[in-house]
């Protein structure tokens, strides 16, 4: 059993953004081992509506389109939540999602770092391109 799914009772919820995943293949990072080696035990969670983005993503070409490709396979390592379809974006719904259920989130977007941080939510985003930092406001 990987180490991300040793199922530890103290293993905290990781939620993934869109271009968390499409960083495996853009930066030649395993993100998987990556997040281990940073904090420890954990569980790879996906929205749904993420998943949504990354096979829109995925249809079109060149580099974005295959790193989205190879992001979706990855998406098969999470844990897939359903979203209330609401009126949101998708980064509000991650906003929510993290905050009401304790999760940290990894992602590589500025400004949803920055509300995440804001909102008290710890962010696990690349530092450099070869490693994963943890942030905590």
């Amino acid at each position: 059993m990987a180490s991300y799914r040793d199922g530890r009772p103290d293993r905290v919820r990781v939620l993934l953004d869109a271009n968390a995943l499409m960083a495996q293949l853009q930066f030649r990072l395993d993100i998987f081992t990556e997040l281990t080696r940073c904090i420890g035990s954990y569980e790879p969670v996906l929205l749904d509506c993420v998943q949504d983005e990354l096979r829109g993503l995925a249809a079109g070409h060149g580099r974005e389109g295959s790193s989205a490709r190879s992001a979706l396979i990855l998406a098969d390592r999470c844990t897939i939540v359903e979203t209330v379809s609401l009126e949101r974006s998708v980064d509000e719904k991650i906003l929510y999602y993290a905050s009401t259920h304790g999760c940290m989130v990894f992602t590589n977007d500025r400004n949803l770092r920055t509300a995440l941080l804001s909102h008290g939510v710890p962010v696990i985003s690349l530092a450099g391109k070869q490693r994963l930092e943890l942030y905590r406001n």
